[in-house]
Parts: C-alpha cells; sequence; structure tokens
C-alpha cells in the first residue's frame, strides 16, 4: 500500500496588531492549497481582497471563497455571529461567488445579541471609569477599545461553559431553549444594573432568531476536526488563516489590549484541532510601517502631516469598524518578536508603495525604558513607557506600484527590504505593491 504524500501546510499570521494584509496573502495562497481554514476570532476581524480592481471584505468567512471549488472551513476556534455570517453569504452570492464551498463547525460558539449588548455596555461603563481618574494620576485609559462586536463575551462565556451557545446547538431547538433561558436569567440584572436599569432582555425573541439562523446555516454544518484531518489523510493541503495579529493575542500580546483569542500559530491546534506539527510553512505578514486600531500602546506612533499622509496613502481605515487606525513608523521590535513565537519561515511585506514619497523612512530597533535600552518587546501595556529608538533609512521617491520583480523597485526600497531581513532574521519572500493581487512581488 503507497502511503499518501506528507501534504504541505501552511500558516498565515499577522506580526503586528492586525490589519497587516493577510486577506492578500491568503488570497494569492489559496490556489495551492485544498481548504483555507479560519481558526480564531469573530466579526472583529476584516480581510479585504482586491481581485482585477474589485475589492472584497470578508469579516468571517474564510478569503479562500473566492476561488471556486476550494473549501472554506470556518473552524471550532472562531465565535460566529450567525446574522453576521449570513449577511456576509448573502453579500457574496449578489456580486455571484460561489459559497457552496463554505463549511462551518458544529463546535464553534456562537455570538449571541446579549454578547453585543454586553460588549457596547462594558467599554461604555469602562471609558466613563477612565474619564473619572485625576489628571497626572499615571493611570491609562480604562476601555479596551474592542469593536464591540461581543467577540470578548463570547469567549468568556465559552469558558463559563454552563450558557454558551454552540453553532450545533442551533440545531436542536430543546437545548437551544435551555441555554438561552439560562443565559437570560444570569445575565438580565448584570446588564441591566450596569447599563443604569434601562436594558432588557426578551428570551423568546432571541430563540426565535437563534432558530431561524439555525435552519439557514444547517446544510453547511459539519465536525470539521474529522473533516480536516480527512483531508490530511488523502494527501490533501491546507492554509490556516489567522485573524486579528499576534500583538493581539490574548497571552501574547499588549494584554489587557488585546483580542480575546489566540492569533498566533499556536491558536490552531485549538481551534481546528490540527496539530502545529503538521505545518511546513509560517508565513508572518506585516505591513511596511506599524498600525493599531482602538487602545493600548504603539510606541512608534505618529500624529500631524506625517501620520495623515500615510493613513491616506494606505487606506487606513477598519475594514471591521470604518474607524481610522493610529499609524506609526515601523517597530522591528515588535515584527521581530512575533516572528519568533510563531517560528515565522518566510515574511510577505505588504503596503511598501504607501512609503513612496518620503525622503526619510524610521524604523524602531530597541526601546528605552526608564532610562534602560533593550530590545526585547514588552508584551502588555507597560510598553506604553518605553521610548522608541529610531534608526533613519534613505526614501524613495518614486511610486512603485507597477512593480513586479524585486530588481524594479528603486534602491532605497531594497535597502529597507535588506534591513528588515537583517534585523527579524528571517527572509521577506513576498512583498506586496498594491491591493490587487497582481501587485505582488515574490522576492
Amino acid at each position: 500500500m503507497t502511503p499518501a504524500p506528507t501534504p504541505v501546510c501552511t500558516a498565515v499570521v499577522g506580526l503586528q496588531w492586525g490589519d497587516e494584509g493577510k486577506g492578500k496573502i491568503v488570497d494569492r495562497l489559496a490556489a495551492e492549497h485544498h481548504a483555507v481554514v479560519r481558526y480564531n476570532g469573530g466579526a472583529n476581524a476584516g480581510h479585504s481582497v482586491v481581485v482585477k480592481g474589485e475589492r472584497y471584505a470578508l469579516h468571517l468567512i474564510p478569503s479562500g471563497i473566492l476561488y471556486p471549488g476550494k473549501l472554506a472551513v470556518i473552524g471550532n476556534g472562531v465565535v460566529v455571529d450567525p446574522d453576521w455570517l449570513l449577511k456576509e453569504l448573502d453579500g457574496l452570492s449578489a456580486r455571484g461567488v460561489d459559497a457552496s464551498g463554505l463549511v462551518l463547525s458544529s463546535r464553534a460558539h456562537v455570538v449571541m445579541p446579549y454578547h453585543k449588548d454586553e460588549d457596547g455596555i462594558r467599554e461604555d461603563v469602562l471609558k466613563h471609569a477612565g474619564s473619572q481618574r485625576p489628571v497626572g494620576s499615571g493611570e491609562g485609559q480604562a476601555e479596551i477599545g474592542t469593536t464591540k462586536r461581543g467577540i470578548g463575551p463570547a469567549y468568556a462565556e465559552k469558558v463559563q461553559r454552563a450558557t454558551a451557545v454552540r453553532v450545533g446547538d442551533l440545531l436542536r431547538p430543546e437545548a437551544l431553549k435551555a441555554k438561552i433561558d439560562l443565559a437570560c436569567a444570569l445575565k438580565a440584572a448584570m446588564l441591566r444594573d450596569l447599563s443604569g436599569g434601562s436594558h432588557r432582555l426578551d428570551p423568546g425573541a432571541i430563540l426565535e432568531h437563534a432558530a431561524r439562523a439555525g435552519q439557514r446555516l444547517a446544510p453547511m454544518v459539519r465536525d470539521t476536526t474529522y473533516l480536516l484531518h480527512g483531508l490530511l489523510a488523502d494527501g490533501k493541503s491546507i492554509l490556516f488563516e489567522s485573524a486579528n495579529g499576534t500583538l493581539l493575542d490574548v497571552d501574547h500580546g499588549t494584554y489587557p489590549f488585546v483580542t480575546g483569542s489566540s492569533c498566533a500559530v499556536a491558536g490552531i491546534g485549538v481551534g481546528t484541532g490540527v496539530p502545529v506539527q503538521r505545518l511546513s510553512r509560517v508565513v508572518g505578514v506585516m505591513k511596511a510601517y506599524s498600525t493599531r486600531v482602538g487602545s493600548g500602546p504603539l510606541p512608534t506612533e505618529l500624529s500631524g502631516a506625517v501620520a495623515d499622509r500615510i493613513r491616506t496613502r494606505g487606506r487606513e481605515f477598519g475594514t471591521t469598524t470604518g474607524r481610522p487606525r493610529r499609524v506609526g513608523w515601523l517597530d522591528l521590535v515588535a515584527v521581530k518578536y512575533s516572528a519568533m513565537i510563531n517560528g515565522a519561515t518566510e515574511i510577505a511585506m505588504t503596503l511598501l508603495d504607501v512609503l513612496a514619497g518620503f525622503d526619510e523612512l524610521r524604523v524602531c530597533t530597541a526601546y528605552e525604558v526608564d532610562g534602560v535600552r533593550t530590545d526585547r518587546f514588552i508584551p502588555d501595556a507597560d510598553l506604553a513607557r518605553a521610548t522608541p529608538v529610531l534608526e533613519s533609512l534613505p526614501g524613495f521617491g518614486e511610486e512603485i506600484t507597477a512593480c513586479r520583480r524585486l530588481g524594479d523597485l528603486p534602491a532605497p526600497a531594497r535597502r529597507y527590504i535588506d534591513f528588515i531581513q537583517a534585523f527579524t532574521g528571517v527572509r521577506v519572500a513576498t512583498v506586496s505593491v498594491g491591493p490587487d493581487r497582481e501587485q505582488t512581488i515574490d522576492a
């Protein structure tokens, strides 16, 4: 009996605070794999893909859906908002995209309406608490800066267990009713008190709405753990798509200003049931500069005309929230840290074209904290006390969106890439010079 060939499995993971352009890289690699799998996060993620000038914004559905015939799998580690998923499916259908390859894990947890209510109310309460702190107290802002999509409360409910709703429960009316009734009984008083008495929950309406969503989603619900292992046994290759970014990882990011899931490669095992030992390739995606949405430290943050120029050229507004992103010079201390904990085998750098026109580019290569210099990343909120140590590199004036080979790039742009490779110790294998699939250089 001839054994099946060992499949080449790939992970695409963000090396910064999300929004690195992972969607484009996943879309590009999807052609080489039999299935694309999301393993973490929820509708707080936003991956943009541009195909022949047409832009698609995906939040829950894996970016590989744009390739006909590919399996697009939402793994058990994702928290699924049924309304958002159905809206996304309807939007793709209206644009002629075949989404019949979508498979949804029966073990994925469901974002319920009360999770979104709790998320918004908690952020409002935390924001108010932060505003009451005395000026000069040394305390930072209290709110986390979530998207208010219910992601954190859904993950918390998952860990608390008793009232958590999984996708499979949407297909079991009696079990679903029992969980919703209990969840509403437990949460009603909390939400009412936090909202100043204005909030009410209607278990019957929530049940009816969830059951209807379950009926529509039923054809795509499967045990995805066995599905994926079956593909591997047949020698099929799998592409794992991370949501958010490593610096937002609940364990390894700038805690507490992080998301509720494991964004790093380590999240693949718990989020899909496929051990990370099956990976042959880890593509770390980074922007040519730094961005962040919401609260939390960003050591190289810029303001004024330079920030506005980068934000405008890079279309730095959240795919999910529409919020303007905070921008800064490239923080290579952070990128090197993320590459290390993910075991990145290569780097894909995006949005290099945004830096065209600057006479000087600056890069953070160390921090100073309380007068002490360090080349180590500080993976918690203490990073706010760090002052970046910046090195200057020559900029480039030429537009590079038409470049398709490394040799087409101006010399300063190539030196910028070389500097990143030397500092991180990881090869920059891909350079994106525009949003379209074709605007990519294999370095």
